[in-house]
Parts: structure tokens; C-alpha cells; sequence
């Protein structure tokens, strides 16, 4: 490589909905309702299990504790690319690239790690029944919580920090909305860019298949437990208790894999960005939808709270 092409690279530009000139007023009407139904729906969901003593239990503390990871996350990508839609003036700051990457990646892998600890406590509740109080103790359900924000905080300090130790070299442009490992890979230069793709690419497919199988292990045992069940209305409300949970489950790793698996080879950048917002903007709308819908419990517990403040004389 020439010397002229070795000057360090100190801002990006993100070109990922520049191929949609005219959809882009579209799309930030789209998104930003999307975004404000997200922040919404978690927010009620939060809401809800703070003021009904009847939502008091791990299950749903677990969930709080998703739906606010939810929130950050979409936080540290979703403003940004609204601004950029309505923007012509798409460059971001190196560090400003690398915060972003830290806080996507902390809060993603956040994320995968409680739904397999949500996947750990259908497991207990169905399976160990009369171990649950003792499994599932506040103490034991707060550490669960704290170690899968500590786990994907790890996983964002090991991506971002091997990403950003590279030497890009341009051009300056990243095929994407956001700081994305792959386009950012494909502007750094140096002999361990290929090492430093393979061990990131490594740790999160560990990380995530990981956390898929442990939910599959547990989704095993709770399913021949529940075919153990003789009444068929017990075996109905055992798994109508994972219902929402399995559904959220299937969203996310379906969407993540498809980012995070894709085989190589030839890519549009439009094709790229269309996926890239399956992950980042539709999951998250989904999943205060399911949780709403179809889970009993909080969908009622929901209609309490807020139709008790809209109707004070009727409840």
C-alpha cells in the first residue's frame, strides 16, 4: 500500500440510506413513530410492574430490566439516524463512532443475555417448582440481572476496543446508518485486520449462539414437562406462562442471525441497510407489542393501572 493511502482516518461518513434519496422523508416519518412506540410501550410496560405489587416477582423483574436495555439501545442508534435522514451532512467523530459501537454492543449483548435468564426462570417456575423461592430469591435474581449487564458490557469493551486499535486508512465512508463492524473492517488497513475480523467475529457468534442454545436446553425441559402434565388445560397455562418470552426469542435471534450469520459474498448497500433496520428499529417495536398481547398478566395488570387513572369512578 502507498503512502499517500495511509493517512489516518479521524471522522466517518455514514452512507447507508444515501441510495434512497426520495424515501428518505419516508423513512424518518416511519422510524421516528416506530422509535416513539418503542420508548412508549416499554416505558407503560415499566410503569406497570412498578405500581402493581401483583407483578412483584422475578419473571418480571426480568422483563423491566429487558425493557430498559431496550430502550438505551435503541437510544444509542436510533436519534442519530433520524438526524442523518434529515440531514446532508452525514460524518461522525471518531470517537463519537466508537461511543456508539461500545453502547450497541453493551446493550444488544444486554439484551440476549436476559432472555436467556427469562429462559432460566420458566425453567425453574415450570420445572423446579419447589425450588423457585429458593432459585429465584431476590438476591439470586438481582445477580442474574447485574451479571448480563456486566457480560455485555464486557463484549462491547472487547469489540469496540479491538475495532477501534486498527488504523483506518479510508476512504471515509461507512456502508451503513451506523458504526457497523463490517464496513468499518473493510476501510482498515494493517496486517491484523483479518485476526481482529476473526476474533470479533468469534466472540459474537459465541456469545449468541451461546445464549441461544442455553434457551433451547431450557425450552427442552420445559416442554417434557409440560407434556407430563395429564389436564390439557394444565399444559395451556404452563406454556401460555412462555408464550410471549419464546416469541421475543424467535424475533431476535431470527433477525440477529440473519445480520450476524449472512454468508459472504456480494452485498448491496441498500440490501445492507434494509437488514440492518430489521434488527435495529423492527425488533424493538415488536417486543412491548408481544410482551403486551400475550402475556395475560401484564395485559390485564395494564388495563388496571391506566384505565384506573382515565376512569377513577369506574374502578
Amino acid at each position: 500500500m502507498q503512502g499517500a493511502n495511509l493517512s489516518a482516518v479521524t471522522e466517518f461518513i455514514l452512507i447507508g440510506f444515501s441510495t434512497f434519496p426520495n424515501l428518505q422523508l419516508m423513512f424518518f416519518l416511519l422510524f421516528l413513530l416506530m422509535y416513539l412506540f418503542t420508548l412508549l410501550g416499554n416505558l407503560l410496560i415499566m410503569v406497570t410492574i412498578w405500581s402493581e405489587r401483583s407483578l412483584h416477582m422475578p419473571m418480571y423483574l426480568f422483563l423491566c430490566a429487558l425493557s430498559i436495555s431496550e430502550i438505551l439501545y435503541t437510544f444509542a442508534i436510533i436519534p442519530r439516524m433520524l438526524a442523518d435522514l434529515l440531514s446532508t451532512h452525514h460524518t461522525i467523530a471518531l470517537m463519537a463512532c466508537a461511543s456508539q459501537m461500545f453502547f450497541s454492543f453493551t446493550f444488544g449483548f444486554t439484551h440476549s443475555f436476559l432472555l436467556t435468564v427469562m429462559g432460566y426462570d420458566r425453567y425453574v417456575a415450570i420445572c423446579q417448582p419447589l425450588r423457585y423461592n429458593v432459585l429465584m430469591s431476590p438476591r439470586g435474581c438481582a445477580c442474574l440481572v447485574a451479571w448480563s449487564w456486566a457480560g455485555g458490557s464486557v463484549i462491547g469493551l472487547l469489540v469496540t476496543s479491538a475495532i477501534f486499535q486498527l488504523t483506518f486508512c479510508g476512504p471515509s465512508e461507512v456502508g451503513h446508518f451506523a458504526c457497523h463492524v463490517p464496513p468499518l473492517l473493510k476501510l482498515a488497513c494493517g496486517t491484523d485486520v483479518q485476526v481482529v475480523a476473526m476474533g470479533v467475529g468469534l466472540v459474537c457468534i459465541t456469545a449468541l449462539l451461546g445464549c441461544c442454545l442455553l434457551i433451547l436446553l431450557s425450552y427442552a425441559f420445559i416442554v417434557a414437562a409440560i407434556l407430563r402434565i395429564p389436564s390439557a388445560e394444565g399444559r395451556h397455562k404452563a406454556f401460555s406462562t412462555c408464550a410471549s418470552h419464546l416469541t421475543v426469542v424467535v424475533v431476535h435471534y431470527g433477525f440477529a442471525s440473519v445480520i450476524y450469520l449472512k454468508p459472504k459474498g456480494p452485498q448491496s448497500l441498500e440490501g445492507d441497510t434494509l437488514m440492518g433496520t430489521t434488527y435495529t428499529v423492527l425488533t424493538p417495536f415488536l417486543s412491548p407489542i408481544i410482551f403486551s398481547l400475550r402475556n395475560k398478566e401484564l395485559k390485564n395488570a395494564m388495563k388496571k393501572t391506566f384505565l384506573s387513572k382515565l376512569y377513577p369512578e369506574k374502578m
